[in-house]
This record gives structure tokens, sequence and C-alpha cells, in this order.
């Protein structure tokens, strides 16, 4: 596997303007290996200092000038107008952007150009979804005498930081509906898949106005605690982890002012039920905890099977888990690939071992085989509660399987846990399902009966309790967590009538507006 041409990005986006970085600059490499056996030099990314993070800052405050910017004021039309000419523009370079996703985070060459379509289907979507907001805006209602006229409208500047696994679709579930909703954004891209944005700068520079858009790139440590220092950050989104949102939280100086919306840990049972389907239950935990190595907050990275099936899971888990084979990401049928993150091996083996030492087996034959830049599925069992991988949500390829006998064993679990995203339950008993169902969507966000744990289809809610989430994301719950309903009110008089008349007739209000989005 080789890569032609190196990508060093030298610009960032901040003010509508493309500006050349002379300062330091960070390495990027693929664990990927080349010719000579080492970790493959794809480019560089500028690494931006404390005075170009408050630069972003400014002009997305410049840009959204306390809500009478020409963003935030802008029609709904016009704003999906922009919307639209940046997917065109996007959609360009679907083949670049999906090998650099490749090549970057080790992802198939498949999910790497999936990754990319659902992408734009997810942006093409929220915007129909934003018409159709619009269209039930355009009225007005009438109580006690008032009449109202209600939209949804921004809230200000949206601090955008993007995770690794999904560079580019889950980052963009942050940005877009940011942006159209009227907002100003900064955003800074993850450590991992980050050259892919050499195609877009220019693009948002094109699309969008001056310092609505503004991208700028180096560690989060660096330009992350001035820009919150400001206080002038009204939306901190982020999808990655909790430490690091409670981190940037502290240095805002108005906490109670700051909307979160973020996308955090998991740590998803499965619940296999003695009168389960295995081949079913076997088939979906295997994709559920394993594609992408395993590296998804959706997915499965805890297996509780009943003990009257405990065994016959096994064999057969274990079986279709020794079948998987280990290629790079553009070989075909790769499913199992390299971990992005060179340091992610040494962490796995250290929960395999702790796990060991206090009493579980590595129960699969080819697990705990570890290289330097991957670690082979590795099915624990019997798991307990006093071992780390219990506990932590290990982000990799390592299935623990927990033993249980009465189903308050697993409640109680999620019960405790700091976790609260999603839960596969297995079986066919609706006399014993129902009652399951009931306390379990009062533990977690969504219970998939029969099926692995997963992130889509996209219009359905993505969020979680607990340490897991905070607020909601997908196409229409995104659009609400990145605006507030606000309203024009106006008692039913003739002055008023006329007034609101005339301003509708005319257009001379972009927010008092009947036109209706087709």
């Amino acid at each position: 596997m080789k890569i032609a041409n190196k990508i060093n990005i030298t610009d960032y986006l901040v003010g509508g303007e493309l500006k050349e970085w002379n300062g330091d600059k960070s390495e990027v490499f693929s664990v990927i290996k080349n010719e000579n056996n080492l970790p493959t030099h794809l480019g560089t990314v500028p690494s931006l200092d404390e005075d170009a993070a408050i630069s972003a800052i400014e002009e997305a405050d410049k840009a959204y000038n306390r809500g009478r910017g020409k963003w935030p004021t802008m029609s709904v039309q016009n704003r999906i107008d922009c919307m639209q000419k940046f997917v065109v523009e996007m959609e360009k370079y679907r083949h670049e952007i999906s090998k650099l996703i490749m090549w970057e985070i080790c992802k198939s060459k498949k999910d790497a150009y999936k990754e990319f379509d659902r992408t734009i289907d997810y942006i093409k979507d929220t915007i129909e979804a934003c018409k159709d907001f619009d269209r039930k805006g355009a009225r007005f209602i009438k109580e006690d005498d008032i009449f109202a006229h209600i939209r949804r409208g921004p809230i200000g500047i949206v601090f955008c930081l993007g995770p690794y696994n999904y560079p580019l679709n889950e980052t963009f579930c942050l940005l877009i509906p940011a942006l159209i909703m009227g907002n100003a954004a900064i955003l800074k891209p993850a450590k991992y898949g980050v050259l892919f944005f050499n195609y877009l700068l220019k693009a948002f520079k094109e699309c969008f106005p001056a310092g609505v858009v503004n991208i700028i790139f180096g560690r989060g440590r660096a330009i992350g605690p001035p820009i919150m220092k400001t206080g002038k950050v009204d939306i901190l989104a982020l999808i990655g982890h909790s430490s690091s949102a409670v981190a940037l939280q502290d240095y805002h100086s108005d906490k109670n002012r700051l909307r979160l919306v973020l996308g955090l840990e998991a740590k998803n049972p499965a619940i296999i039920l003695k009168d389960a389907n295995l081949k079913l239950a076997v088939d979906e935990c295997l994709k559920g905890s394993l594609s992408y190595n395993g590296q998804r907050c959706t997915a499965i990275k805890v297996i509780y099977v009943h003990k009257n099936v405990i065994d016959n899971f096994l064999k057969s888990f274990n079986e279709k888990v020794d079948e998987l084979i280990i290629k790079n990401p553009n070989q075909e049928d790769a499913f199992i690939t390299p971990l992005p993150d060179p340091k992610q091996p040494k962490y796995l083996k250290e929960l395999i071992d702790d796990a060991c030492l206090k009493g579980a087996n590595i129960v699969n034959k080819k697990g705990g085989e570890i290289g330097d830049n991957f670690v082979f599925p590795t099915v624990l069992f019997p798991v307990k509660n006093d071992m780390r991988i219990f506990h932590e949500e290990q982000f990799g390829p390592i299935i623990p399987i927990i033993e249980f006998d009465d189903i308050n064993m697993p409640l109680r679990d999620m019960s405790d846990s700091n976790y609260g995203q999603q839960v596969s339950v297995f079986g066919e008993n609706s006399n014993e399902l129902g009652p399951l169902v009931d306390a379990l969507v009062n533990l977690v966000c969504r219970v998939n009966l029969n099926s692995s744990c997963q992130r889509g289809p996209d219009v359905f809610p993505f969020t979680g309790r607990k340490n897991s989430a905070v607020s909601t994301l997908s196409i229409y719950d995104a659009l609400r967590s990145f605006s507030i309903r606000t309203f024009v009110a106006s008692k039913d008089n003739r002055i008023n009538n006329d007034l609101i008349s005339d301003m509708t007739k005319t257009n001379k209000s972009a927010f008092i507006s009947t036109d209706y989005l087709l």
C-alpha cells in the first residue's frame, strides 16, 4: 500500500482568509507500514499558537456581531443556498477525502467511502429538515388576543471539536447544523483524520461569509483553553472524552450560559437471554463489537450471556472471531485493520493482562496476538467487576463476556455504570422482554431488539444518559440543539396588524416572513 503524494497543509481559515502559517508544524503519520517497515509519512499540518486561536474567536465574534451579523440575520433560504453550494464543492473531492480517511485512521476502503457518502446525505437531509422547520414557522398563531410569530434562531459562537474515529461524519454532525441555524463556528479537527481538510478549506472560504467558518489546527491543549477563556463561546460542541469536555468548560468564565452539545464515552452492553436465537445473536454481537475494530462509541463493549446458553454462545462466537483476518484498509474485504493511535495496542494489552491476572481467560485461539499497530480481537471470559475492562471503555477489539443467571445482575451493573447510551437485547419471549424493555429505557437512550448497537439512521435521536452525552444529536434534534425558540409578539390592533402585514408583503424582515420554502 503506497501513497503517491504527501500533503502539507500550510494555511488555516480565519475571518474569510486562508492565512499562511510559518510557525511549528505537526508531522502526520499513518501506522500502515511503508516499504522500510516504518510508519508512513503522510504530510504536515500547522500547529497553531494562542495568538492564532484568539484571532479565530475574534473573527467569529465579528461575524456573529451579537446576532446582527450578515449570517445570523440572513434568510433561511440564503443560508441553505450557501450550504448547497458547499455540498457541490465537497462532492468534487470524494475520492481524495475517502483515501485520506483510509490512510490516516486505517478505516477500510469500503467504510471510508461510506463515511463520505453518509456525510453528504447527512448535509442534504439537514437542509431538508431546516426547510421543514422554516415551513412550520411561516405562520402566525393567536392566543389571548396576541399574535406570535415563532421561529428557531441562532445562539452565537460554536466551538466544534470532532473525534478521530469519524473525523468527517461526526465532526460535520456538529458543524453543519450549527451553521445552518445561523451560528458562527470555530472548528478544530481531530488529531487523527485531519489532512482531508486540505480539500475543504477553500470551499468553506468561498461558500460562507467571512468569519462564519473558522478552521484552526493544532493541539487541543494549546488552542482550546485560550478560546474558552475569552468567554465568547456560546456552545461547546464536542465528540470525545468527558475529561476533555470538563476541562474546556472549566476555562469558561460564564459556565451558566454555556450550552453543551456533547457525545462522550459509552459502555454499551449486549444481553443474551436464554431463549435468544444464538446464530442471530452471534452475528450481531460480532458486527456490533468489532466493526471498525470496536473504535466506536456505539460499539457493543460488554456481553452478558445467560448461563443456559453460555457454552454454545462462546463456541460459536469464538469460531467466528478467529475467522477474521487483519488486513490493510485498502485490501478487499478488510474488516479488522491496524489501530490508528500508536499508543492503543499498549493500552489494550494492559487491559488484557489486568483481566487475566484477576481470573479471566483469553478464550478464542487467536486472542491476545498483539503487534505495534494491531490487536487481534480478544475474547475475555469470565469477566468480573474488579477488572479494568469491566469499567473502562476499551475502544478497541477486546470483547469481555459475563455470565448471568438473574437478569437483575446486568440491570444492576447498568444502573451503577457511569454510562448510559445503548443496549442490545437478544430474546424471543415477549413476557420476559416486555418488562425488561420498560426497565432498560430508563437506563439508556436506545434499546436495540435482536440487533447491534448503532448510530443511524440519522433521523433517530442520538444521545445518552450520565457520562455518555449532553444534548441530542440527529438531523432534527441537532437543529434544535444549536438553536433557540424566539418569537415576535404583537397585540391584535390596527397599528400592529398593518405593520405586520406590510413587513410580510415587502420582505423587510427576514424573520417576519410567511414565505414557504419548497
